[in-house]
């Protein structure tokens, strides 16, 4: 059975990740895209953002991408994934796995996130959340950039609709690698 290509689109909150992962979507109408805000606001309507609860998120995302994977569908992750664990563990359980950074200068993130439309699904404010203690990544709470992606976009530079181009090829060359 053909096998389903998983790309995990990554970066701090505000880089640009479900942007780029919306304008794949029109590239890609029948790919998936798993949201960590929205399965946020279904696992867990009261979040702590505990570690414990970041843990169970991921690990979820996780499954569910290997899942339609094996189903032969393609999936994009559009989560910060701030430990590198969790990004290991997907390329470890997916097959056809890759890995996108959107590198972004935090404070270009924490400005765009500060004028994020509240439809779009994030929760308002989280810059600002980390002076109330809570665990922000790039801020609060440690956001480890990938070691190896197999693409690296940086969104001060590069438009959404030229980053979902670069992103859908990425996904063309990880079928050709993985063909036979």
């Amino acid at each position: 059975m053909k096998k389903g290509r998983v790309v995990w689109i990554t970066g701090l909150p505000g880089s640009g990740k479900s942007a780029v992962a919306m304008a794949l979507k029109k590239k890609r109408p029948k790919m998936a895209v798993l949201q960590m805000d929205e399965l946020r606001k279904l696992a867990t309507p009261d979040p702590s953002y505990s570690e414990a609860e970041r843990e169970m998120l991921y690990r979820a995302l996780v499954y569910m991408a290997k899942t339609l994977s094996g189903l032969g569908h393609d999936a994009a992750i559009d989560a910060t994934g701030n430990l590198r664990r969790w990004r290991e563990l997907a390329r470890r359980e997916i097959g056809r796995f890759a890995e996108v950074y959107l590198k972004c200068p935090l404070e270009v993130a924490m400005r765009r996130e500060k004028k994020r439309l509240k439809r779009r699904g994030a929760p308002a404010g989280i810059y600002a959340r980390a002076k109330e203690g809570w665990p922000v990544p790039g801020i609060s709470a440690p956001y480890e950039e990938p070691q190896n992606p197999e693409l690296v976009i940086e969104t001060d530079r590069t438009g959404v609709k030229e980053s979902a181009r670069l992103v859908d090829g990425l996904l063309r060359t990880l079928a050709k690698r993985h063909r036979g």
